[in-house]
C-alpha cells in the first residue's frame, strides 16, 4: 500500500509517461558515440532533450544507473556542439551538493565531450579550488562550471556578475531533493531567483532519484510568479523507468544481538567476511567518530591486507582526494565513509553497500544502495546492520518500505530570514538595488513565496543598520542610501570593507568550530612544552574546538584511523604525533546524526504491533518482544505505552512513542518542568529515538497521564523553558552567523569558537530584552521549532495519543524500557571499556527484570 507522501509522484507518473516511445533524434555526432560505446538513447533521456529545446524547465526524477546526470548535460552538450562561440561565455551552470560530487561529475562529463572532440571547456569551481584560478574563471569562463551554492553566492555578488552570467543558457541542479529542505536550499533558490533577472532565458533542470512529492520540487525550477488566474507555475515532470528493485538483507546476525548500544562491535567479523566476497564495498555509518571505530576495527582483523580506507568529511582534502581517486581505479575493496558519499558519485565497480546502524529514513537509504552498481538492470546489493535490537525493527521497517518503493522526506519549508539577509548583503556587493525590485525577485524564489513586504523591509532595515536595538552601532551598517543615483530609494554597499566581509563570511552551514590537526615534531621549550609551529608537518583535517579543549598533553584519540597523541597548541592549530602503540584514551567526537524519520517510525509501531509476523524477525527480537508481552503491554500503533516502576532508589517514567530522539528530547525538557511543578521533584531525563525516561524522586504511578500528555504542554510551559534555555543562544548564534551579524573570518584572521559564542550571547541578551521581535530573534525561533526541538513531530505525537495512553505500574524493569535505561548516565567511553559498561549494566538490568 502505498503512503499518502508517495502519491504525488504516481499521479505525476501517469500523467507524463507519455514519453515511453519519444524518437529524441540526436546530431549525427552523439548518435554515433552513443552507438559506439552499445549505448541507445533511453526515453527520458530523449524527452529532457526534447522540452530543452522548446525552452522549457525540466524536473528529471530517474533511478540510478539511468543515465540521469548525462539526460541533465546532453542538451547543453548538443546546443554548444551546433553552436560554439568564439567568445568565451559561461553557457551551463552544474549545481551539486558535494564537492567530490562535481569533480566525480565533471570528468564523467569530460570524458563524452573528448570521445566526441567536441570544442567545449568544463571547469570545477569549490571551496578547494586555488583563488588563481577562480579569478581566471571570472575573467575567462568555461562553457560548462560546475560548481556549488555557495560559490554561485559568491559569482553573483561580483561587481562583474550581469556581464559574466549574461549569456547563461542553463542550470543543473543534481541532487536537488537534499537541498531543497534546507538553507542551502534557501540560498540557492535566492541564487535562482537573481539569474533569472542576469539572463531571462535561462532553463533549470533538476535531477533526482528519491522523491516523495515532486511538486516542490517543480515549483523550486522556475519563478513563482502567478498566471493570470493567480496559477503558479511547475517546471515540466519526466520520469525515468524504473530498474531492477535492490536486493536489500537485514542483518540476522549469529552473535548476540545488543540491547543498546551504537557500535555494532558484535557484527564487525560477519561484515569483514562480506567485504572479502565483494569487488568494492561502500560501508556507511552514520556519524564521523562511528566511521574512525569502524575503520579501526575493521583494519586490525585486516589479515587478508585487503585495501581498505576511510572518507569523511573531516579529513583533509588531500586525503579524501586520495580516496576517491581508487574509487574510481577501482583499487579499493572497501571504503568507510559517511554522508561525505551519499549522492551521486559513478563507482561503477561497487557491488555492496552496508549500512551500520539503523538508517533513519527509506529515501535516505535508497540514495545510498544506488551507490551499488551503476546498472539499471541489474539489482544494487544492501546489507543493513542493525547496532541494537530497536534498530533491528528500524532497519527492517526500512527494508519493507524500500521493497515497496515507499519514499520519505520532509516537507517543504520556508526560506531562512537569517539567508535572506546574507543575500540582500551579497546583492549589495555586485551592484546597488532598489528594494521594489528586489521584494518582486526574492518572492519569485519558492522558499520565500510567503515572504510579505514588512517582513522583508525589515530584513533590508536589519542589513543596513543592524535593527532597532543596534543601529547606534557602526560596525552593523553594511548598507546606504545611493544618493547619486537618479533613482530615489537605490541602496548600494557601504564601502569595499563590508563587501569584503561578506566574501569572506558567505554560506549557510555554520559547523562546531574547528581546529587543524598538524602532524609532526613541535618545537619544544626549556620545559618540555610544545612551542611554536610544526616541523615539516602536514596537515591531517579538522575537530571539532570543543573536543580539543577536552585535552591535555598526552591523551590519545583516533583519527584518519589512526591513533594520535595530542602534544599541544601551536597558534590555532593543535598538534599531533602519532602513537601506533597506545591504548585510545579519548572519545572520538560525535559528528552529526539522523533524525528518525516521521514514515519509518509509524513502521516501527506498526511491526510491533503486528505479533503475527514476529516469527520473521531474529529469535533474540522475537523473544525480547515475546517477555514484553509477558511482562507488560504491547502497544497499538496509535497507543502511547507508559510504564511507570521504581529502581534502586529512583522511580521511572518511561514511554515509547517511537518518534526520534530530537521530538523525544523535547518532551523530556516539558515534562520534568510539569512534574517539577506538581512537586515530584524529577532528577532529569533520557530520549532515544524510540523511548523517554524521567527519573526523580518520588513515584510517578498516580499522575493522570492525560493531564501530563496533554497538547497545552507546547504553550506557556515551551514559552517558559525557552525564555531561559541555552537551546535559543545555540540557534541565535547560528542565525547571527549566516545573516553576517557575528563575523566568524576576518582579514587574516578567523575567530574561535568562544569568541564568536561569547559575542552572539551578548547580542542575545541585548535583543531579548530590547527588541524581542527584531528578525534574528524570529529565525532563531524557527530553527528551534522546525529541527532542533522538532515541535512539529512533537505536536503531532501529542496529538496522536491523545485518549489513547495506556499506563502500566510495574513492579520491576521491562523488556522493552532496558536500553533506555542503560543510556542513562552512561559516559560516552570508547572502545572494549564501552561494551564492558554496557555488558555490566544489561546483567544488572536483566537481573532486576527477571528478579
Amino acid at each position: 500500500m502505498a503512503s499518502p507522501k508517495s502519491r504525488p509522484v504516481t499521479k505525476a507518473r501517469k500523467q507524463a509517461r507519455k514519453a515511453d516511445k519519444a524518437p529524441g533524434v540526436l546530431p549525427v555526432t552523439f548518435s554515433d558515440w552513443f552507438a559506439g560505446r552499445g549505448w541507445h538513447l533511453r526515453d527520458h533521456q530523449a524527452e529532457v532533450i526534447e522540452k530543452a529545446q522548446a525552452g522549457k524547465s525540466v524536473l528529471l526524477i530517474a533511478p540510478t544507473g539511468g543515465g540521469k546526470t548525462l539526460a541533465g548535460f546532453l542538451p547543453s552538450l548538443i546546443d554548444l556542439a551546433e553552436a560554439p562561440s568564439d567568445t568565451p561565455r559561461l553557457h551551463t551552470i552544474y549545481i551539486s551538493p558535494l564537492k567530490a560530487l562535481a569533480v566525480d561529475v565533471a570528468r564523467n562529463v569530460e570524458l563524452p565531450a573528448a570521445e566526441m572532440k567536441l570544442p567545449i571547456r568544463i571547469e570545477t569551481r569549490t571551496g578547494d579550488t586555488p583563488q588563481n584560478r577562480r579569478q581566471r574563471q571570472r575573467d575567462n569562463p568555461p562553457d560548462i562550471l560546475l560548481t556549488t551554492p555557495e560559490q554561485l553566492a559568491l559569482l553573483l555578488s561580483h561587481p562583474a556578475a550581469a556581464e559574466f552570467f549574461r549569456g547563461l543558457k542553463h542550470v543543473i541542479l543534481d541532487e536537488l531533493h537534499a537541498l531543497v529542505a534546507s538553507k542551502r536550499g534557501d540560498l540557492l533558490s535566492l541564487g535562482l531567483a537573481r539569474l533569472w533577472q542576469l539572463a531571462p532565458g535561462m532553463r533549470t533542470t533538476g535531477l533526482s532519484a528519491t522523491v516523495p512529492d515532486a511538486e516542490p520540487l517543480q515549483r523550486f525550477l522556475v519563478p513563482q510568479l502567478p498566471d493570470e488566474d493567480g496559477v503558479l507555475p511547475l517546471a515540466e515532470l519526466v520520469l525515468g523507468q524504473g530498474g531492477a528493485r535492490p536486493d536489500i538483507e537485514v542483518l540476522s546476525s549469529g552473535e548476540r544481538i545488543p540491547w543498546s548500544g551504537h557500535s555494532a562491535r558484535h557484527a564487525y567479523a560477519e561484515i569483514y567476511e562480506r567485504i572479502k566476497k565483494a569487488k568494492t564495498a561502500l560501508i556507511f555509518t552514520n556519524t564521523r567518530s562511528q566511521a574512525e571505530i569502524i575503520f579501526s576495527m575493521l583494519w586490525s582483523m585486516n589479515d587478508d591486507t585487503l585495501p581498505i580506507a576511510l572518507h569523511h568529511g573531516s579529513l583533509d582534502v588531500t586525503q579524501r582526494r586520495r580516496v576517491e581517486a581508487a574509487m574510481s581505479a577501482g583499487t579499493l575493496r572497501a571504503v568507510v565513509c559517511t554522508s561525505t558519499l551519499d549522492l551521486g558519485i559513478d563507482w561503477g565497480e561497487v557491488d555492496l553497500v552496508v549500512q551500520i546502524g539503523a538508517p533513519k529514513g527509506s529515501s535516505r537509504m535508497i540514495q545510498r544502495i544506488g551507490r551499488a552498481n551503476h546498472r539499471l538492470d541489474e539489482p544494487s546489493k544492501a546489507l543493513l546492520v542493525p547496532a541494537n535490537r530497536f534498530e533491528v525493527l528500524e532497519c527492517t521497517a526500512a527494508q519493507g518500505a524500500i521493497i515497496e518503493n515507499i519514499l520519505d522526506g520532509e516537507p517543504p519549508r520556508n526560506g531562512g530570514l537569517d539567508v535572506l539577509a546574507q543575500h540582500v548583503w551579497g546583492v549589495a556587493c555586485a551592484a546597488p538595488f532598489h528594494p521594489d525590485d528586489l521584494y518582486r525577485e526574492v518572492s519569485s524564489a519558492m522558499p520565500y513565496g510567503y515572504l510579505t513586504r514588512e517582513q522583508f523591509d525589515r530584513v533590508v532595515e536589519f542589513v543596513a543598520t543592524g535593527g532597532y536595538a543596534l543601529k547606534a552601532y557602526e560596525r552593523f551598517r553594511r548598507i546606504v542610501p545611493d544618493a547619486k543615483n537618479e533613482r530615489k530609494g537605490m541602496l548600494k554597499i557601504r564601502n569595499p570593507a563590508a563587501a569584503q566581509q561578506y566574501r569572506l563570511n558567505v554560506g549557510t552551514i555554520v559547523e562546531a568550530p574547528a581546529v587543524t590537526l598538524r602532524l609532526g615534531r613541535p618545537r619544544r621549550g626549556p620545559d618540555g612544552k610544545a612551542r611554536g609551529s610544526v616541523r615539516g608537518g602536514r596537515k591531517l583535517g579538522t575537530v571539532e574546538e570543543w573536543f580539543i579543549e577536552q585535552l591535555v598533553p598526552g591523551d590519545t584519540f583516533l583519527f584518519g584511523g589512526e591513533v594520535l597523541k595530542f602534544e599541544g597548541m601551536a597558534e590555532m592549530e593543535a598538534l599531533v604525533t602519532r602513537a601506533p602503540n597506545s591504548e585510545v584514551k579519548v572519545p572520538s567526537w560525535n559528528g552529526g546524526k539522523f533524525p528518525l524519520t516521521t514514515f519509518l517510525a509509524d513502521r516501527v509501531r506498526q511491526i510491533i504491533n503486528a505479533q503475527e509476523n514476529w516469527h520473521t524477525l531474529p529469535d533474540q527480537v522475537r523473544d525480547w518482544l515475546e517477555l514484553q508481552r509477558q511482562r507488560s503491554i504491547i502497544p497499538k500503533p496509535d497507543e502511547l505505552l507508559v510504564e511507570t516502576f521504581e529502581r534502586s532508589g529512583r522511580h521511572f517514567l518511561v514511554c515509547y512513542p517511537f518518534d526520534g530522539q530530537l521530538a523525544h528530547q523535547s518532551m523530556g525538557m516539558l515534562l520534568t518542568k510539569r512534574l517539577d511543578r506538581m512537586g515530584l521533584q524529577p532528577l532529569g531525563f533520557c530520549p532515544t529515538e524510540y523511548a523517554l525516561s524521567v527519573y526523580g524522586r518520588k513515584p510517578m504511578g498516580d499522575i493522570d497521564m492525560d493531564d501530563l500528555f496533554d497538547e497545552d504542554m507546547l504553550g506557556d510551559d515551551l514559552e517558559t523553558w525557552l525564555s531561559d534555555a541555552m537551546l535559543m543562544k545555540r540557534t541565535f548564534r547560528n542565525c547571527a552567523i549566516i545573516a553576517g551579524l557575528i563575523e566568524r573570518r576576518h582579514p587574516g584572521q578567523e575567530k574561535t569558537g568562544r569568541q564568536v559564542t561569547f559575542s552572539a550571547d551578548l547580542i542575545y541578551d541585548v535583543l531579548r530584552e530590547h527588541e524581542p521581535d527584531h528578525i534574528l530573534m524570529q529565525a532563531a525561533w524557527a530553527d528551534a521549532a522546525g529541527g532542533f526541538l522538532s515541535l512539529g513531530r512533537l505536536s503531532g505525537l501529542l496529538a496522536r495519543v491523545k485518549g489513547h495512553i495506556r499506563h502500566q505500574r510495574l513492579e520491576k524493569v521491562s523488556p522493552l524500557a532496558v536500553p533506555v535505561m542503560m543510556e542513562i548516565n552512561r559516559e560516552t567511553v570508547l572502545g572494549e571499556a564501552n561494551e564492558a559498561i554496557l555488558a555490566e549494566l544489561q546483567d544488572e538490568l536483566l537481573a532486576d527484570m527477571r528478579g
